[in-house]
């Protein structure tokens, strides 16, 4: 009899530690599915407002053209009229200036919105977002250019204090120009690496468009990110595409350059040289650019690229084949007087070809008589390609 009412007090408690257990695993359930429950009451909320957002009126665009007070400004819509519509308090007053991009309740026309100012893409894509990995100590042969252009464009973003001091405002533009390959667009680049400045590098020819007031349009835009984005430099390569000398000229295609000509011109007048914006261009063709583009106020200095003297050509071998496997034949003086006549980059094409040389016989070094087939190939490419051009003179 003793041992049955011992038999029944253990299988009573294996059931009360087991039911304990699952009141345990209950309320942890429990737990769980409330937060759950927590979770999508707060996701249906968010879903319910984004709905909400929806179903709400689109705002009208209008961009700032007066502000008056008293919470007041007048406005012009995109669809066309001009508005006196009053603005929100909470809203930031130094960014609701004469020109600034808003948007208004279709109802009431209050601003309820500052916009960011409208830009096209070709000129967002103009801005470099990894800065250039081009030093000073790449550049071979041109150590005046760099102390020139130091003073000019680097020397005004990092220290603009020395100009106040002096009382003299900094320059606004260097041009740098000289034959193909010299260089200069390196010196911009290695410009941008140095100072830390947002770097917008735009090809001039990209302003040449097709409709009438396209090209102007895209010139203010770029000059509206850099101010947007300083400090900044903005690089203008080939400048001679939409600068140069106006003519009497009847199609309307050169009439649509001039016209973006004279919008470059008034953006260079147009802002105050307090050293955030530095503005670099360069060409090839100096002779040809319009004399207003020339003269001081816009471009303040004159920086001349040249092809590489014996000692220049020296220093940019030793930069281009500093990583190259050479034969002892291979001398880089030697080289030099090879190369005689060749800008910087067609000292590198020869580097490239000489190691292409090499490659092809199975070699494992660079020999001399690879940079002499080298520099017969790139002087036979480029001599070609003169007679080319001549002759397109000629008879074109």
């Amino acid at each position: 009899m003793e041992a049955e009412i011992n038999l029944i007090k253990e299988e009573n408690s294996k059931n009360k530690s087991n039911l304990m257990w699952k009141v345990r695993k209950l309320e942890k359930d429990k737990v769980l599915i409330e937060n759950e429950k927590i979770r999508l009451e707060r996701e249906a909320k968010s879903l319910r407002s984004e709905i909400e957002r929806f179903r709400s009126p689109p705002l009208v665009l209008a961009t700032i053209t007066e502000v008056l007070d008293d919470h007041r400004m007048t406005v012009k819509s995109s669809t066309g009229p001009s508005f006196l519509v009053n603005y929100s308090k909470f809203l930031d007053e130094k960014l609701l200036v004469p020109g600034s991009r808003v948007a208004l309740n279709q109802q009431t026309f209050g601003i309820v919105e500052i916009l960011p100012s409208e830009k096209d893409a070709n000129v967002s894509g103009m801005e470099i977002e990894a800065k250039p990995d081009i030093t000073y100590d790449r550049i071979g042969g041109l150590e005046d250019q760099i102390i020139e252009v130091k003073e000019t464009v680097e020397l005004p973003l990092k220290e603009p204090e020395l100009f106040e001091k002096i009382g003299i405002d900094p320059p606004k533009g260097v041009l740098l120009y000289g034959p193909p390959g010299t260089g200069k667009t390196l010196l911009a680049k290695a410009v941008a690496n140095e100072t830390n400045a947002t770097f917008i590098k735009i090809v001039a020819s990209e302003f040449v468009k097709k409709y009438i007031g396209e090209g102007a349009r895209l010139v203010r835009e770029v000059f509206e990110l850099a101010k947007e984005k300083a400090p900044a430099i903005i690089f203008i390569d080939e400048l001679d595409a939409v600068a140069a000398q106006r003519l009497k000229s009847s199609t309307s295609g050169d009439r649509e350059v001039q016209r973006t000509l004279m919008q470059l011109l008034a953006e260079l007048d147009g802002f105050e040289s307090r050293g955030d914006i530095g503005i670099i261009g360069a060409t090839n063709r100096p002779d040809i650019l319009d004399p207003a583009l020339l003269r001081p106020g816009r471009f303040d200095r004159f920086i001349e690229v040249p092809l590489p003297g014996d000692e220049g050509r020296k220093e940019i071998l030793k930069i281009h084949t500093k990583g190259m496997s050479l034969a002892d034949d291979a001398e880089i003086d030697l080289l030099t007087e090879l190369t005689n006549g060749l800008s910087g980059a067609d000292l590198k094409a020869v580097c490239t070809e000489a190691g292409m040389f090499a490659i092809r016989d199975k070699r494992e070094e660079v020999t001399v008589a690879d940079f002499m087939d080298a520099v017969d190939k790139i002087s036979n490419a480029k001599n070609k390609e003169q007679y080319q051009q001549e002759a397109g003179v000629m008879f074109g």
